[in-house]
């Protein structure tokens, strides 16, 4: 995904919707049963007065349509201030969406990202709806229940020039702009049926074939055809005239999915699978596919069935991080000062120890597949090449390269690697299989890769397993979101997480889909802590686990109710954002994850 670096609460233009008026005095209000207000008169009623009248409209609710209900959930302080959050719901019946088959969660999130979708692109300048880009993940803007019932929250600028109440404005847009959308994208009846189930079907296919891939014994699947190349690094549609994905031979197998019935692609076993080839033939935009591949793609996005065990990270190197007692004992023999590598902890780290902290704080996380491409990795944590072991002696050199430690990684934890090398050939010694890529074409070369790995180099192994993962405990009243008792969640882009005082730096963190998530992150972190999760006792992996179960339930249950937008981060972002955070406390180690 390209790097969007505004700032994650930017505010749009508004402009006036037509006229119009939804809900009478004493009408009930469908979807609880209250008599509702007259939302046009309390409009008008504040008109010219101070702005901050506004608020006294919160916590009310109002019949915008049979069945469809309006509320403001929170009231913006001035007229430059982050934009107002409102709700709309839907009942069920009035929606329409009942026949989708909306039991299944990978059914509800496409729905959902479906109508987002929708309603973003009918709001105009208007209303502020937070609908992703070409993944689709959950989110807070726009959830589906199990019934069918559809919420949709989203950001309004409450018109108010010279800091007086515009209330004639606001009722133009709340009561005409918005039934307008609410008509048009969000009932059943004004969208195309077969798109919108083409849009669920296709993502419940990517969801299921993820799910499936631990019992094929694989770690990704790259359908035939699919298109890998996007347009350009800020524009993540697919490239035209790319070259459509073509599985090797060797490794095509056939899946049965739900709804596009068998497909075929390139299933990547479980090992160590090493991709070479020259530069700007693709191996770097395959192991990108490969990373976003946790996540499913909108129909279109020419990666709807390129999918990764849903536990892939991307590790790299990343001078400057802190890493907070982190055993990197297995890369790491000695440290200068006579410092402990198996509970290390820097301010300031180089590549080899961030990129060391970073692959063991993914295995901490419960990541079983790494994904490297040597173009970001550290060099000399990769491979001590012959020449170099000739010059500089083992007993001088305290790193124990990666080439030596990916397949005690995977003999003894059952975490794969997939890497991407352009210069390394000591990696074809450990590789289970070598593709290369060719103007964006895949081959299998294993066999020729061993012809070439069996000239002796001279280089001799430096390390001889991979120890396990000691644990971490955290100690929770490190992670405070408040500032002068406020909570203070938020986003620049995906460069970095605004937690509480701090500023983390996340733009390492490669998987995260955009600033909606990245703020999903922090409002996790948070969680951790209120839910109990982290309590000075349990290790962060056996939260974790909790956390995991948390976000698979609806968005407002571990935001607290966030009054901005968020979507939903895996446990391993949230790791990841968790272990940038500087003034991060940790207890204790443990030996096992459990808590």
């Amino acid at each position: 995904m390209p790097r969007d670096r505004s700032d994650h609460h930017h505010r749009r233009d508004r402009s006036a919707g037509p006229d119009g008026a939804a809900g009478r005095r004493g009408e009930p209000d469908d979807l609880t049963g209250a008599p509702t207000g007259d939302l046009t008169g309390a409009l008008h009623a504040l008109h010219d007065g101070p702005y901050a009248r506004y608020r006294s409209l919160t916590g009310r609710r109002w019949a915008l349509l049979p069945g469809v209900a309006f509320s403001l959930a929170r009231a913006q302080a001035d007229p430059f201030a982050p934009p107002s959050r409102c709700e709309v719901r839907v009942d069920a019946a009035t929606a329409g969406f009942a026949d989708l088959g909306l039991d299944v969660p990978a059914r509800r999130r496409a729905l959902a990202g479906h109508l987002a979708r929708a309603a973003r692109d009918a709001a105009g300048g208007t209303f502020r709806v937070d609908a992703g880009g070409q993944e689709v993940v959950q989110r807070s803007s726009c959830e589906v229940g199990a019934d069918g019932a559809v919420v949709l929250r989203f950001g309004y600028h409450l018109p108010g020039p010279r800091r007086r109440a515009d209330g004639r404005t606001a009722a133009r847009d709340l009561t005409g702009a918005l039934p307008a959308l609410v008509r048009s994208a969000l009932l059943a009846g004004a969208l195309d049926a077969a798109r919108v189930r083409a849009f669920v079907d296709a993502v419940e296919d990517a969801a299921v074939l993820r799910s499936r891939l631990p019992e094929l014994g694989l770690v990704a699947f790259v359908a035939d055809g699919a298109v890998l190349p996007r347009r350009s690094g800020v524009d993540p549609r697919p490239a035209l005239d790319a070259v459509p994905f073509a599985s090797p031979p060797s490794l095509r197998v056939e899946v049965d999915l739900p709804h596009r019935g068998t497909v075929s692609g390139m299933g990547l076993p479980e090992g160590v699978t090493v991709v070479v080839g020259g530069g700007f033939h693709g191996k770097s935009t395959l192991l990108a596919a490969l990373r976003e591949g946790v996540h499913d793609h909108v129909p279109g996005d020419g990666r709807e069935l390129v999918v990764t065990v849903a536990d892939a990270a991307a590790v790299r190197a990343e001078d400057g991080r802190a890493v907070t007692r982190v055993d990197v004992g297995a890369f790491v023999s000695g440290l200068p000062g006579g410092l402990d590598p198996r509970d290390f902890t820097t301010a300031d780290a180089s590549g080899s120890t961030s990129q060391a902290a970073a692959v063991v704080e993914a295995l901490e996380a419960g990541s079983r597949l790494l994904l490297v491409d040597e173009d970001t990795a550290a060099t000399n944590l990769m491979v001590r090449d012959a020449r170099m072991q000739a010059l500089v002696a083992k007993a001088a050199e305290p790193l124990n390269p990666f080439v030596d430690l990916v397949r005690p990684l995977h003999a003894r934890h059952g975490v794969s690697t997939v890497l991407v090398a352009g210069a390394s050939g000591d990696f074809l010694d450990v590789a289970d299989r070598v593709l290369l890529m060719r103007g964006f074409r895949c081959e299998d070369v294993t066999a020729r890769a061993r012809e070439v790995a069996a000239r002796p180099t001279g280089r001799a192994v430096e390390a001889g397993g991979f120890p396990p993962v000691r644990h971490r405990v955290v100690d929770p009243r490190s992670l405070d979101p408040r500032v002068r008792e406020r909570r203070r969640v938020g986003a620049r882009g995906t460069d970095a997480l605004l937690f509480g005082e701090h500023e983390v730096d996340v733009r390492a963190v490669a998987q995260f889909t955009d600033p909606s998530q990245v703020a999903g992150a922090g409002y996790a972190l948070d969680h951790l802590v209120a839910a109990g999760h982290l309590d000075g006792r349990r290790t962060l992996a056996a939260a974790l686990e909790l956390l995991a179960a948390d976000l698979a339930g609806e968005v407002a249950g571990w935001t607290g109710g966030a009054g901005a937008d968020a979507a939903v981060p895996r446990p391993h972002e949230v790791a990841a954002a968790l272990n940038r955070l500087r003034g991060l406390r940790v207890g204790a180690l443990r030996e096992a994850p459990g808590g």
